[in-house]
Order: structure tokens, then sequence, then C-alpha cells
């Protein structure tokens, strides 16, 4: 026993022994040149490539590299010298002769003789335990120069031992995992935990958002303790989340082989590494091992008032709803984010009445500190007669992909200055909330701006007695979507005005279940049951899909189906097609309800077999691997058949996220004078009313009106002329994600992912007394691109792949009514017209020469249109209607 434990002490003596002698990384020999052939390739392609091959470039040469000084304490401390010579640049992929922008160029032909004396002049790299503790270059090199060394200094930087580790290098400061065997090392970089001062921006929501994928790997093997050979690997691929093959990548390799040595004497005398790198060459300097930003300068290339002169015309109203018109958006909003605050000035002086909304969407979605200044001066809010333009501002201020607190505090200045409309006032405050929300997503939700303007929105409700101001801060705080709002939403779910009750409740349905506490469910209960006062029906309605869709108890749903049968005639119908829609579709409440319906006191004849015209349905719009679109319907009439609600919903779902597309909502009440009909309980007093609410991409948007009170409405049916009314209309930049991608080669890979969207919301409301017949539409016409451009440039040449997508489409649904006789004959419709879905590829490569390479490639096919079903109770109402209408 005894010798067992000092051969174990021994043993455990002799390793740790042989960890503290072993190299820690790779160790050079004195008075030895190292001879090494060197080639580094970057490829753009799309994700799942292309027969021809991708865009690139690939630059091979000789690289000599020895030993100038080590610490004699140390053999591990060691100062390299490495000179790159004899370089040569190639397409990456096979050309054709007619396809080769580099045919008869050489080196120097193309990166100037200037850029390649700096390329070939020496430079050094101090290793201490295999890691890249200096970089030592010349200040006045070009930054591309220097990142391309600093991309092969990185190469030389491995560990012997097992183990992750945090490392510097040219892509940045990265968690690295290194894996030794048998003269090999492994080392692969986890990339997401690469920190950089170069940061883009991303679209918050994922599921119109860019998902990227990447992987960086070098396998090193060893001779005599030093590289015989690197060969580093890495790939970047991103993807439009909502179209996977709009994808791009971009693959960068570096390869080091040494092929001989030769005897040299250069070793420097020191006692350490600035005193000896001074003393070989005094212009030498410590310039970081991370990259540098490297600007790029676009020659030749046109200024933003010529390049919106080339693009006005595709801007027109008449363009927008085709897919030119989003793509020009897209064009000029990259145009704008180079530009200064006077060349947006010019642009928006100059531009037509007619294309001029078109253009404040693009200047405003452009985010930058130039383009925000331009639209702040160049609009007057004090004038009442610039509504379109400032509401246009504003919706493109609730849609920005990555606002700023600048932008928020100019919305909160409009509000404190003299405001000529007062829609705009109220835009301007629903607007701030979706600003509020979007920078507490970023983290942003303490900063001073912020907190001011949570202070005015939260307050807002109770400093004012104003029916249309208590709305305004509702609506506002709904799009904040602060947990803080959730108690002002309960107080004011229990209001006794209608509209307050319908917008807090509608917000509570949008909060994750987890925060609506038992005293917020005993609330929507209260309100559902009326327990304290009696409720409109549309109210009831709102509270009931707030219980639906928070998680219900047992109780709450038996209690739902007990109330079956004592409701007014339309809910009892409304309230059962919702539960029948829930169990049909398989939403999240059809197992409790399942489980309640076992109870034949919640679930019999008598309740199950009510009759009425209104109704709640599902469906799918679109399946793929994708994504998932789905629609609802939900129809709520009053007693006498005229329409109390109408709310047209549709969703996105990708990898687990929800993204509310679009919400419609029609609201009309008071109209039972019309025919002399009796209006339901609790509905006795109501003034004439009818508007539309819409809520785009998560973003409330201020409701319109069609009428209010009854003079209002006689003199408006006597004046119809059946055309609808717009809600929303113009540009949205949808999507927008924007990086650059360092790679461990030293070049620099930019990625821009963008999406615009030309839309034309409108709806109407006709009633005819002589026909009598009411119609309510919804008209969405909307034109779609989304481009996806990875480059990868530096001074003298540049590659890059771009992919995109663009469709057009347009979904209306009409509901019509006829009242001439009872019951009530009652015909939706939803139907969606034939669309095309257009892809594209393009290829390009080009020398700052001017010569370039360019291939296209488009695959084109038709959508074919359809009605979407409805149950079937509809379909057989409108076969009566278009039957009675003939």
């Amino acid at each position: 026993m005894l010798t067992l434990v000092v051969f174990l002490l021994c043993t455990a003596s002799w390793a740790s022994a042989s960890a503290k002698d072993g190299a820690a990384g790779p160790r050079m020999n004195n008075n030895q040149l190292y001879k090494f052939s060197y080639t580094t390739e970057v490829l753009v392609d799309r994700t799942r490539g292309s027969k021809e091959g991708g865009a690139g470039y690939r630059i091979s040469s000789d690289v000599g590299i020895n030993l100038v000084w080590r610490d004699p304490s140390s053999k591990d401390d060691q100062l390299i010298q490495m000179a790159i010579s004899n370089v040569r640049i190639d397409p990456a992929s096979p050309r054709l002769d007619k396809n080769n922008v580099l045919r008869g160029a050489t080196a120097e032909s193309v990166l100037g003789r200037t850029n390649l004396q700096a390329l070939t002049k020496p430079f050094m790299v101090h290793l201490r335990n295999g890691k890249a503790k200096a970089f030592y270059s010349y200040w006045t090199e070009p930054a591309t120069i220097k990142n391309l060394k600093r991309g092969l200094a990185s190469l030389l930087q491995a560990q012997l031992k097992t183990g992750k580790v945090i490392e510097n290098d040219v892509s940045g400061r990265c968690t690295v995992e290194y894996k030794a065997d048998k003269g090999q090392v492994t080392r692969t970089k986890i990339l997401e935990t690469c920190k950089t001062a170069e940061t883009g921006f991303i679209t918050h929501s994922q599921v119109l958002g860019v998902s990227r994928r990447s992987s960086s790997v070098t396998v090193f093997t060893l001779q005599d303790g030093f590289i015989r050979s690197a060969v580093a690997e890495e790939t970047h691929s991103l993807a439009v989340n909502a179209r996977r093959s709009t994808a791009a990548k971009v693959v960068s390799k570096q390869t080091l082989v040494l092929v001989g040595t030769e005897a040299i004497r250069q070793e420097a005398a020191g006692k350490d590494v600035a005193g000896v790198v001074k003393s070989i060459d005094a212009k030498l300097a410590a310039v970081g091992i991370v990259a540098e930003k490297v600007k790029s300068q676009c020659k030749g290339c046109p200024s933003l008032f010529e390049h919106w002169q080339a693009q006005q015309k595709q801007l027109e109203p008449a363009s927008l709803s085709k897919a030119t018109a989003p793509r020009s958006f897209l064009a000029l909003i990259q145009s704008i984010r180079k530009a200064s605050k006077d060349e947006i000035l010019k642009v928006l002086k100059s531009t037509s009445k007619t294309s001029l909304p078109q253009v404040v969407d693009a200047v405003t979605s452009s985010q930058t500190v130039a383009s925000l200044d331009a639209m702040l001066e160049f609009l007057n809010f004090t004038d009442a007669k610039g509504l379109v333009l400032q509401e246009r501002f504003l919706y493109a201020c609730g849609f920005a992909s990555h606002p700023n607190k600048r932008m928020l505090q100019a919305l909160l200045d409009i509000f404190k200055g003299k405001v000529g409309s007062t829609d705009i006032k109220e835009s301007v405050v629903i607007i701030m909330g979706a600003l509020v929300h979007k920078l507490c997503q970023k983290g942003g939700c303490n900063l001073p701006v912020v907190v001011q303007a949570k202070k005015l929105i939260l307050g807002g409700p109770d400093s004012t007695q104003v029916e249309s101001e208590v709305q305004m801060y509702l609506l506002s705080l709904k799009n904040s979507m602060l947990s803080e709002a959730i108690p002002i939403f309960t107080k004011y779910a229990e209001s006794e005005v209608g509209a307050y009750c319908t917008i807090a409740l509608t917000a509570l349905q949008r909060y994750d279940v987890s925060l609506l506490t038992d005293e917020v469910k005993r609330t929507v209960n209260r309100v559902y049951h009326q327990n304290q006062r009696i409720y409109e029906k549309n109210v009831r309605a709102a509270a009931a899909d707030v219980i639906l869709s928070s998680n219900p108890s047992y109780m709450e749903v038996k209690n739902l189906l007990l109330s079956i049968g004592q409701l007014p005639h339309e809910m009892n119908k409304y309230m059962l097609s919702k539960i029948q829609d829930i169990l049909r579709f398989q939403l999240p409440a059809s197992k409790i309800i399942q489980r309640t319906m076992k109870d034949m006191i919640s679930h019999n004849y008598d309740r199950f077999a009510k009759v009425g015209s209104s109704s709640a349905f599902s469906g799918f719009m679109a399946q793929s691997a994708d994504v998932t679109s789905t629609y609802s319907l939900d129809i709520l009439y009053s007693g006498s058949g005229i329409l109390r609600r109408s709310n047209m919903n549709i969703y996105g779902a990708s990898n687990g996220a929800m993204l509310h597309g679009l919400q419609v909502a029609i609201e009309a009440q008071g109209l039972e004078s019309l025919i002399a009909a009796t209006a339901d309980e609790g509905e006795e007093n109501l003034e004439s009313f009818a508007g539309m609410s819409a809520l785009l991409f998560d973003i409330q948007l201020r409701p319109v009106t069609f009428f209010k009170g009854y003079s209002d409405l006689m003199s408006k049916m006597f004046s119809m002329t059946g055309e609808p009314m717009n809600v929303v209309k113009g540009l949205i930049l949808l999507m927008d994600h924007s990086e650059v991608i360092q790679l461990q080669s030293g070049l620099k890979a930019s990625a821009e992912f963008q999406g615009g969207l030309a839309i034309d919301i409108s709806g109407g409301m006709e009633i005819s007394l002589w026909y009598r017949e009411s119609k309510t539409s919804v008209n969405n016409r909307g034109a779609l691109v989304v481009t996806g451009n990875v480059t990868v440039e530096m001074d003298f040449m540049r590659a890059g792949v771009e992919v995109s997508f663009e469709t057009e489409a347009s979904l209306d649904f009409i509901t019509t009514v006829q009242f001439s006789e009872y019951p009530f004959l009652v015909c939706m419709q939803m139907d969606k017209a034939t669309f095309p879905v257009s892809e594209y590829m393009t290829k390009y490569e080009s020398l700052s020469s001017g010569k370039n390479f360019v291939t296209r490639m488009r695959k084109k096919q038709l959508v074919p249109g359809s009605e979407f079903p409805l149950h079937q109770e509809n379909s057989n109402m409108c076969k009566k209607v278009f039957d009675s209408s003939w």
C-alpha cells in the first residue's frame, strides 16, 4: 500500500513537472527562417451554392517567418518577424476568360504599387504562451493592408493543450476552444462570443428577422514544436426567417503550409520586446491585433439627388401597388443613409406633391441623425394642412427598426409644442408608446427620455376628462406593452365608457399570460358576466377573448359555457361560434374546453343549438417550413341585424415566435333607429357611430371615424360614393438587418438585409335604406420586396452576392347584410387574388479600375388566388344573398 502511494505521488509530481516544462504554444528555433506558402480566399454565394460557383478572390503569397528575440527566462515569450512576398491574385472560382476580371492582371495592377509595397513590408507579432500579445506594423499603412497582415498573424496563435480560453485576434475578443491530439491541434472559435467595435442593427421581430449560422475551425499540424501547416475555414450563412431560400453565405479560407527552412542569423539583443522592435525599425508601432474599421468609398456613385431623380417615377402613387415601389424605396434608403442633412432637404424640397409622402417614408425610415434632423426641419407641426406628411412621418417612426432616444425626444418635443391638428397630436402620443416599447426591448427602459415618456403616458389617462384624449393615452400604453400599464388597463376595463373598456381589454390580451394576475382575471370575468354593471356586447365579447386566451381555469370556462343561452340573441351565437372555433382550430384553450364539455349541464343541446348571424372563424392562409400564417374573422351583430363589430386578424409564426401582422376592426353602434329596431340591453342610448381601427405589425395606429352623431351619419349617408376610406397607406421598412462580419483572414464582409412593403389598407361602410342592405369592406393591397446583399470589399476589389424576392398581393374582406326580412341574410367573403412571386440572384466581381463581371438568375411562379373558407353556415347564407340580389 505504501509503495502504491509513493508511486502515485511520484507520477503526479512527474506529470506536473512535464506540464510546467512543456511548450504552451508553438516554438520557433533560433537562427532559422521558416518558408511558407500562404493562401487566403473569400467566396460569397447563395447558401445552397450554384453551378458556376461563387464570387470572390484568392490571394496567394510566400511568407517568411523567423524568430527575432526570445525572453531568456521563458522559451514561450517570442518576438516573431513575418514578411509577405511574391503576391498573386486569382478568382476563387474557375472563370471563363471573358468573365474573368483578373485576366492579365498582376498584383501590382490590382492593389496598386503603394498598397503592394505596404503589404510586402515586414511586420512583427509578439507571442507569449502561443497568444498574440502585440502586433507591430506601420501607422501610415492603409487599414485594409494592416488587416490582411493581422489575419496572417492571427493564424499563428495556438496553444498545445486542450481547453477553453478567451483570445484577442483580428476578429475581436472571442472565446476559443482547443483540442490537442497527437501532433494536431484543432481550434474552434465560438463566433457568437466575439466582441468587436463595429456593430450593426437587427429587426427585433424574429418572424421578420434574419438568422445567422457561423462556424470557424482551424486545424494545426506541428513539426519540431512549430507549425507545419494551418488550415482555417470560416463560414457565415444568413437567411430570412420567413423565407429561408432568400439566403447568402460567405466562406473564408486560410492555408499556411511549410515548404522549407533556411539558416539565418537575425536574432536581436534586448531586455524587452518594445526595445527590440525600436532598435530594428523605429517606425514600427504596436497597432493592435484587432481589425481596424475600413471606410468604403464609392467611386463614381450618384449623389442622393441624382439617385432620387432616377427613382422618383417608381414612387408615384400609381406605382405603389407594384413591386418596383418598395424596391426603389429600399435603394433610396441606402442612398439617404450616406447623405447629409442638406442633401436630404434638397430632395424633400424639390419633390412633387404626389411622391412627397413616399419620400417622407424613406427619409424617416433611414434612421440617421441627418435624416431625422432634415425631417424635423422640413415639417411644420403647427400647420394643420400638413396632416398627411406629418402622419406619414409619425407612422414611419412607429415602424422604425432600430429607433434611438433622439427619435423619442423629437416626439416629446413635438407634443410639448404647438400642434395644429388634434389627429396629429393623438398620433404623436400613440406612436410614442411604440418607441418606448422598442427602446425597452433594447435595454433602454431607464434612459432619461424613456423615463420621461413613460411618465407622460402612464399618467395620461387620469390627467384629462376629454374622451378622445383618454383613448389616445390608452392606445399609447397599448403600444408600449409596459407591465406598469396593466393596473391602468384593469381599471379602465370596468369603465362606464365602452370605448375605454374595449381598448383596455384588447391591450390586456397582448400581454404574456404570466403577467395577468388573479386580480386582472377577476376584473375581466366581472365585465363579461356583468357583475357590477351592464356592458355593451362588443365589450363583453372582448372580455371573453381575454379569458379564453389567458390560460383559463376549469371554472372560468364552465361559467362561460353556462352563460350561453342567457346572453343577447346574437351574442349567444357569437360565443357558441367562438367556442367551436377554438375546438376546431385546436387553439390553446381547446383542452380545458373539452374537459369542461364533459359536464352535460354546460354542454347540452339547448345551449349549442343557438341560431344567429354572428360568427368566429380561424384558418390557415399559408403553411411552410419557414412560416405559418393564420387568419381569424370575428363578426358580432346587434339583435337588429346591424353590424356591431367586425374583427379581422392575420398572424405570422416562425420558430416559436409570433407576429401580429394585421388587425382591422370595424365598429358600429346606435344605428337601430335607421330601421326602427330596438337596441339591445345596455346599448339603448348609444350615439350613432362607425369607425375603423388598424394594428399593423404589432403597432396600433390612430383609429379612423366614418361618422359620429346622427346628423353626421345622415349627411354622409346621402353623400356616400361607395369609395372606401383610407386607413393606412405608404411604404414601410419591414425588415432591416445590417452587420459587419470580421473574417479571421483580415477581410470584412458586409451583410445588409432589407424588406420594403408598399401597403394600402382602406375600409368602408355603406347603408342603403332603399334596398335595406348594408355592406362593410376592408381592402388590403400590398407589394413586398426583400433583398439580401453580402459583400466583401477592399479598396481595390469587390465581390458580392444579392438574393431577393418580391410579390404583389391583394386581400379583400366584404360583409353584406340584407335586413329586408327576418332573419337577416349575412354573407362574408375573404378573397385573395392570384399573385406572382419572383426570386432573384445576382453575383458580381469588380476592380477599382472599373472592370466588372455580373451574373443574374431569376425564377418566377404564380400563386393561384382563392376565397378563404369560412364556416358552412356562411356559405349557405351567401348563396341566398346572391340569389336574392340577382
